[in-house]
């Protein structure tokens, strides 16, 4: 058996050939010939990998692109069990400690696109570690405050490459960096000391004088935004108050303004400083020379960063923190102090240009996302998990057994193979395979008729008789399509049917009822209710009335004169359409009269003829006012002064008074004379 250095070295030699042609077959095919022994083999690869390295860094240590190379190698040893599952990360970790930084930054790039590969159960278990050492060790080397995008490149990588159920990362306890600290010049000459600045008032100059005093408190500030538990305590909190609200009130008085807004040819300066803007850089950290403050301060980006720290530390003392001590809550006063600041601070991020408007709607949707961050922490950084699947019911076994639903393409292809529609809906369906033709079946003459009140809801009346016995789900009411007919027949009727109540009705069934009861009450008498009335019911129909309770039509036993003198002064159908005749042609004048709305006269108009037109409003005042007699229509037309039909009127009232008179002269006779009059008199 050959010695690990001997192993070694052959394993090397296999390595860069291999590498050459990125042939992973070959070289696996050769090192198990050369060492079956999984134990001896995997320590002389490793050892072999890393050899390799070294002498690709000392060849062409620029080259990222063959180091990204021998990276993908390597990994793909590793997926065939031929290296140790860390030689990857390690081997990136010797990589970054031999170049610059800028090299760095650009091999960073690879391990960045390949985070997912990172995350793979094969690596991660075994390089979280590894990766987290080599990041932090990047993160030693780098300058927080000139390799700041780095910096977040790196942090952002980790945030991705460790699960949110990884605590590691994460300030749980509310810690500050108290290191952070802000050094400033504190000592100055009286010489130097300029007048104090009373940042109150209004200035008409678009320039700010700096004194020392603002000077002091605008830095001073950095320790209160570095250790915002300072401001709980008394005595600090009047001096953090006083230093923002002039600070503040400094803003406010220098307001800049948008480069647009200036008379300037911006193309010009646009092409002059576009190397400039191309070649800048970012500082994380501001110098504090007294002599720079007066530029910084007219810099929007520097006025943008220092107003976003009062909105973070405004945020943090109102906060529900769960490692807060109890004495850190602020006071009413404080509170509402801290409210009226930030309005200040938002108004100001609002002004400050460019997109002043847009970056503080960012700033608002930011600090929202942070609340609920804060409050995952106090709930102890739950893992987020899905949420588990429900129970599986005995209903849901049940559908699955059941006989799987067919496709609507496959039941509307069968459909036309026979000749028919399939329309989705089991009425429509049937409706539309009625006739071969359905224009030559709309067109049917046998089509166009309008049924009556009475005949279409003859059905529905009996069932609303508490002694017919009908469950409630199984009256027509409830039937859907009778609703639909129904709608469609009042409305044809009348529009009275709907007209606006206070008592809404939810429900169409509940409407129907209450229409269908009204319609029971004013139809006229069947053959059935006349015996009823003459007491010729059954005895058997007698009981169950008795039994049942009282019967929907609730009509009285005998006619009373009331009754009587109501159905003489009645206007009969034949009286109605002789009227019509005379009137129809100024009719909108007699249904002003009659009472109806402009509304209502415009849905007569829109009968074909005038006659039909006058005809429906005569039937319908006729029918339904309880105002309408002989007496009150006489009336009404001699105040129109329709001479011919008064004439009308009064020649057909007379008739009808004389046939009642020798009606009412029977009746007295005998009170079943009107029923059959022969017999009665044959008997006596």
């Amino acid at each position: 058996m050959a010695s690990f250095e001997t192993l070694r070295k052959d394993f090397s030699k296999y390595v860069q050939q291999s590498l050459k042609t990125s042939d992973v077959a070959s070289f696996q095919k050769k090192c198990l010939e050369q060492c079956s022994n999984e134990k001896d083999r995997k320590p002389a690869i490793d050892q072999a990998l890393r050899d390799t390295l070294i002498v690709l860094l000392s060849n062409n240590s620029n080259n990222t692109e063959a180091l990204e190379a021998y990276i993908t190698f390597c990994i793909e040893l590793c997926r065939k069990e031929l290296a140790t599952m860390s030689v990857p990360v390690m081997l990136l970790s010797d990589t970054f400690d031999a170049l610059t930084l800028n090299h760095c930054e650009e091999l960073f790039t690879y391990v960045e696109n390949n985070v997912s590969i990172w995350k793979e159960e094969l690596f991660f278990t075994s390089c979280k570690n590894n990766l987290l050492r080599m990041c932090n060790d990047l993160l030693r080397r780098l300058s927080r405050s000139q390799q700041t995008v780095f910096c977040g490149r790196i942090l952002l990588f980790l945030a991705k490459f460790f699960p949110f159920s990884e605590r590691s990362g994460l300030n749980i306890i509310s810690e500050f960096n108290l290191e952070n600290t802000t050094e400033f010049g504190s000592e100055k000459s009286q010489e130097n000391v300029a007048q104090p600045m009373d940042v109150d008032e209004e200035k008409t100059d678009p320039k700010i004088s700096i004194d020392y005093n603002l000077y002091r408190k605008f830095w001073a500030l950095q320790d209160f935004f570095r250790n915002p538990n300072l401001c709980y305590n008394k005595m600090q909190w009047k001096t953090f108050s006083a230093h923002a609200s002039n600070v503040l009130a400094a803003f406010s008085s220098f307001k800049l303004e948008d480069q647009k807004d200036c008379p300037i040819d911006h193309s010009a300066l646009e092409a002059a400083l576009e190397g400039i803007h191309r070649d800048s850089h970012y500082f994380a950290k501001y110098l504090t020379n007294e002599k720079l403050l007066e530029l910084q301060m007219s810099d929007s980006n520097f006025r943008r960063y220092v107003l976003l720290q009062f909105l973070i530390l405004f945020q943090y003392l109102n906060s529900t923190v769960k490692f807060k001590s109890e004495t850190h809550e602020l006071k009413k006063d404080q509170v509402e102090w801290v409210t009226e600041t930030t309005g200040k601070v938002y108004i100001l991020l609002t002004e400050t240009p460019p997109n002043g408007a847009a970056f503080a709607e960012a700033v608002k949707h930011i600090l929202k996302r942070e609340e609920f961050w804060n409050g995952w922490k106090n709930d102890g950084c739950p893992a987020f998990k899905r949420p588990a699947p429900e129970p599986i019911t005995e209903l849901d076994e049940a559908r699955k057994q059941q006989r799987p639903r067919r496709k609507l393409g496959d039941m509307i292809r069968d459909a036309q193979a026979h000749g028919k529609y399939y329309m989705g809906n089991l009425e429509l369906t049937k409706l539309w395979n009625l006739c071969p033709n359905n224009l030559d079946a709309a067109k049917s003459k046998d089509r166009d008729f309008l049924p009556s009140l009475e005949t279409y809801f003859e059905e529905a009346i009996e069932q609303l008789d508490p002694a017919a016995g009908i469950e409630e789900q199984y009256k027509k009411v409830n039937d859907g399509n009778f609703g639909w007919r129904a709608l469609r027949l009042l409305a044809k009727r009348s529009p009275h049917f709907f007209v606006h109540g206070n008592y809404p009705i939810n429900k169409l069934p509940e409407y129907l009822e209450m229409m269908i009861k009204k319609i029971a009450k004013d139809r006229p008498l069947t053959q059935a209710d006349v015996k009823q009335q003459s007491g010729e019911t059954p005895p058997q129909e007698q009981t169950e009335q008795e039994n049942n309770g009282v019967s929907l039509k609730q009509e009285p036993e005998a006619e009373t004169e009331e009754s009587k003198s109501k159905r003489v002064n009645r206007i009969s159908r034949e009286l109605v359409e002789k009227l019509a005749e005379t009137i129809k042609g100024d009719w909108k004048k007699l249904a002003a009269e009659l009472g109806y709305t402009s509304d209502e006269i415009v849905f007569f108009a829109k009968k074909q003829s005038t006659l039909e037109q006058c005809q429906e409003m005569l039937i319908i005042w006729t029918e339904e006012d309880p105002e309408a007699s002989v007496g009150n229509l006489k009336a009404i037309l001699e105040k129109l002064k329709y001479t011919k039909a008064l004439e009308v009127l009064n020649a057909n009232v007379t008739a009808e008074e004389i046939s009642t008179t020798a009606t009412k002269t029977e009746t007295t006779t005998t009170p079943a004379a009107a029923v059959v009059p022969v017999k009665v008199e044959k008997s006596e």
